[in-house]
């Protein structure tokens, strides 16, 4: 039984990390997306092993100072929306979060007022 149960049928991927980085976590679309990198045997390994220079040190600095990041990937015909952020259980820090989905190559944006 895992506490990140109610990430198993988003429609993007999700993976949640130990506060070292170890990661614990993968939705099913995010083992599917990163199959061809080991997909379910990455859990257990490291998160900033998963990740190229400069990428790594971006990710070191978010997790070490426990700050959010948000920005669209492309590749390949496909743009990404990446949202990654600090996991707070009781107050305390407990983990770090990636969510990453698909969106139109020109997504609207809608301003309220």
């Amino acid at each position: 039984m895992s506490n990140f149960e109610g990430f198993d049928s988003f429609p993007g991927e999700v993976m949640i990390c130990t506060p070292e980085g170890i990661i614990q976590y993968m939705n099913a679309e995010a083992e599917t997306h990163l199959v061809k990198h080991g997909g379910r045997a990455l859990i257990g390994s490291n998160v900033l092993d998963c990740h190229p220079s400069p990428a790594r040190e971006k990710l070191e600095g978010l997790m070490r100072d426990r700050q959010s990041n948000i920005y669209t990937s492309e590749e390949n015909g496909t743009k990404r929306l990446l949202y990654q952020f600090p996991i707070y259980r009781d107050g305390l820090y407990s983990g770090y979060g990636e969510i990453s989905f698909e969106v139109p190559i020109q997504i609207p944006n809608i301003l309220r007022d």
